[in-house]
């Protein structure tokens, strides 16, 4: 049986919007204005790159989008270009720790943002934390055309009230003759291309998830249309978006108190609406946490549902739900194995060791155009990317430099993170011994 195809371009677009916009636009503009020295202009253009950047990328995965049949998105792009084993390491890290484990650190953070409103002990906020995901696992169940109208009303929140919340920084705010006027902070570090280099992985991680929606393209009413548009669409929608909210802080706060803040989005709205307003935010950011991880959850079982019906995952999640037309096994493996994470303290240092393997994946997505082109150069093609073989090979180099960045700079923990992915080759070859069997 296959899935019921229910997703319009609206749908996927708002599905892009809703994966990537988590929690990074409400933080990580500081650490990018730090890194640039306070230089308002350098922060602006690295915002500005890597929505770019990410743009090369979406554009890439439209063609292998409009060329694909619903085989798995990026898990599907990385087999058909370069085999089965690299596809199945992606698979294999998705599942384990990073779909699971982004879905979990989503959860999470939401339970402490309800700190807000009423206080929690650390046992409870992890309570909350998995019946957020049992929630949201229920609802997914049921039907992606249910779980995606709410996502596209998420969506629409939490964009409406960034928009709302940008509009009365600037209207209300103190801090845009100092940012009119701003110079490098003093004593902040020589703006270097060494350290705008780095103000791009926070902002690269901040534009994260737009790929996710490649999932789903067996889900997708007229996929070789709607994925590229909605792909496109949905990143150029977060660049503006994004760039707009930066301003909205400086607007807000200036330059010296951006780069002092660890949590922007707050006291920007603090010091415009005082307190009272600060806690409307939250709950803002508690809508946006479960809308990305409701995407992440409607968008990653659908790898595992593929690697399944491959022959090198449970045999069992490769089964749609006659009566909800998912893959609710999947979906519910995806989600039970997330809900032990909150309880392993030492979890998100695990993400983190190997969420920039990630872009390893994102990297070989992006050559896999290439090199079909080279296999299947009379494959049918509605969309091609423009720009080929330029834009997808910037694409890479830059997910290639984000890779070679962390190795260099952070040796033990890429040793970790390529370790853990390595560990899957063994489960590989063990599946396909008893696929063959």
């Amino acid at each position: 049986m296959a899935l019921k195809r229910t997703l319009g371009t609206t749908d996927l677009t708002l599905l892009v919007i809703g994966n990537v916009i988590g929690s990074g636009i409400f933080l990580v503009p500081s650490e990018v204005l730090r890194a640039t020295g306070g230089s308002v202009t350098t922060a602006s253009l690295v915002w500005l790159l890597g929505g770019v950047l990410s743009l090369l990328g979406a554009l890439s995965y439209g063609e292998l989008s409009a060329m694909d049949g619903g085989s798995g998105g990026l898990y599907g792009f990385i087999r058909d270009g370069f085999g089965r084993l690299p596809a199945f390491l992606y698979g294999w890290t998705l599942f384990f720790v990073i779909g699971s484990g982004t879905i979990a650190t989503l959860a999470v953070a939401a339970a402490n943002y309800l700190g807000q409103f009423t206080e929690l002990s650390p046992t409870a906020r992890k309570v909350v934390a998995d019946l957020f995901l049992l929630g949201i696992m229920v609802m997914t169940v049921r039907g992606t055309r249910g779980s995606a109208s709410v996502q596209n009303v998420a969506t629409g929140v939490k964009v409406l009230a960034i928009l709302l919340m940008s509009a009365l920084l600037f209207a209300l705010g103190d801090g845009g003759a100092a940012t009119a006027g701003a110079a490098p902070a003093a004593g902040a570090p020589a703006l270097t291309l060494s350290a705008a280099g780095l103000a791009l992985i926070p902002v690269l991680w901040a534009y994260e998830g737009w790929q996710y929606v490649t999932f789903s393209d067996g889900d997708a009413l007229d996929p070789q249309r709607s994925l590229p548009r909605a792909i496109a669409l949905g990143t150029i929608a977060l660049v503006a978006i994004y760039l707009i909210a930066n301003f909205a802080y400086l607007a807000a706060l200036g330059p010296a108190r951006v780069m002092a803040s660890d949590r922007v989005a707050g006291e920007a709205v603090a010091a415009v609406l005082g307190d009272r307003a600060a806690q409307l935010l939250a709950l803002a950011i508690i809508v946006s946490m479960l809308s990305a991880a409701l995407a992440t959850v409607i968008t990653a079982p659908r790898v595992f549902y593929n690697m399944a019906n491959d022959g090198v995952f449970f045999r069992a999640l490769g089964a749609v739900n006659p009566r909800f037309g998912t893959p609710a096994l999947a979906i519910i493996a995806c989600c039970l194995w997330a809900m032990l994470f909150p309880w392993v303290g030492t979890f998100s240092q695990l993400l983190n060791y190997v969420v920039f393997v990630g872009w390893i994946f994102y990297g070989l997505g992006a050559a896999a155009v290439i090199a079909l082109r080279l296999k299947r150069p009379e494959a049918r093609r509605p969309f091609r990317v423009p720009g080929y073989p330029v834009t997808p090979a910037l694409f890479v180099l830059a997910a290639s430099a984000i890779v070679v960045n962390t190795v260099v700079s952070q040796p033990r923990q890429a040793a970790i993170g390529i370790g853990m992915v390595l560990l899957g080759i063994p489960a590989y070859y063990a599946w396909r011994g008893r696929a063959r069997a």
